[in-house]
């Protein structure tokens, strides 16, 4: 019988089944914090009083939820880039709960195969396809799957060339756009990782923290491409941006205002493994390393902005 039971809790069937039951009680378990969130009258001061988290790492879907229910969205499409297994992504509860439209990019075959296998893909309108994302295929990968014009929600999480694929992305106007920024970049400068076609975090350097833009250059971009900065998680990683035609009377605010140092610890040894150490004292191993001022064009180490 034990035997059996083992058998039976490895198959790949009863596991796709104990992980939707999972799913289904996650879902049946925030529905209360949504409705405080759709109740509420006009916007709040700081973001951790809507944040929850279903299926993003954060708190993510709380923001979400907050956003769409805030502002005068038209377009119920998504597209997500760097969502792993997409198990746990921004984007999940919005397509479960809100049945959204969805798009979503991962540089790995066996990862978007996964979500082609799950009953996400079938029960859903999403589509997971295979992608390493660079400058010269996003735009046009985005258009083959079906997508132009007016999106609802774009999010960049790519740990690397973030920046450059939000500043050359044209095919889509969306009305929210989230940004992963670096917080170990700091707030003071508006820098970024130069632009790489392999850009990849952990080869460009082992500590894991050489990665993306600082919140200051998002900020300026977002400025470029029509956009107003409304706050960031208060884990420190996710900026969100609104058009401008769609803010109305809701709170824009600068870098300085909404930029949340991160708290969590990522950065890694030479041998890959888990230091416990804060960041923000680790992402000095990678002080010699190249960044862009995306204000003036010029490279310089990173040092010289820390």
């Amino acid at each position: 019988m034990k035997k059996f039971f083992h058998q039976l809790i490895g198959s790949k069937k009863i596991g796709a089944y104990v992980r939707e039951e999972l799913e289904k009680i996650k879902v049946l378990s925030a529905q209360p914090m949504v409705k405080q969130i759709m109740s509420l009258k006009g916007p709040v001061q700081d973001f951790r009083t809507v944040e929850f988290s279903a299926f993003s790492q954060w708190g993510d879907d709380g923001i979400i939820q907050y956003l769409i229910h805030q502002l005068p969205i038209s377009q119920q499409t998504f597209i997500e880039f760097g969502v792993g297994n997409y198990l746990e992504a921004n984007t999940r509860f919005l397509l479960i709960n809100n049945n959204w439209k969805g798009l979503i990019f991962d540089g790995s075959a066996q990862n978007m195969e996964f979500v082609k296998n799950d009953s996400i893909s079938w029960k859903y309108d999403l589509t997971a396809i295979p992608l390493f994302v660079t400058k010269n295929n996003i735009n046009q990968a985005i258009e083959a799957a079906g997508f132009s014009g007016e999106l609802g929600i774009l999010h960049i999480d790519i740990d690397g060339n973030d920046y450059w694929i939000w500043e050359c992305l044209t095919i889509v106007q969306p009305q929210i756009v989230i940004m992963e920024y670096n917080s170990m970049f700091g707030n003071k400068a508006a820098i970024s990782v130069p632009y790489d076609d392999q850009f990849y975090v952990t080869n460009a350097h082992y500590s894991n923290l050489y990665f993306g833009a600082s919140l200051k250059a998002m900020c300026e971009l977002a400025e470029k491409k029509g956009y107003s900065f409304v706050g960031s998680n208060t884990n420190g990683n996710n900026a969100y941006f609104v058009r401008k035609d769609k803010l109305g009377a809701f709170p824009a605010m600068s870098s300085e205002q909404g930029y949340v140092a991160a708290r969590f610890r990522q950065n890694r040894d030479a041998s890959g493994n888990l230091t416990l150490t804060a960041d923000a004292q680790a992402i000095w191993k990678a002080k010699d390393k190249l960044v862009v001022n995306v204000s003036t064009g010029d490279m310089a180490p990173l040092s010289n902005f820390l």
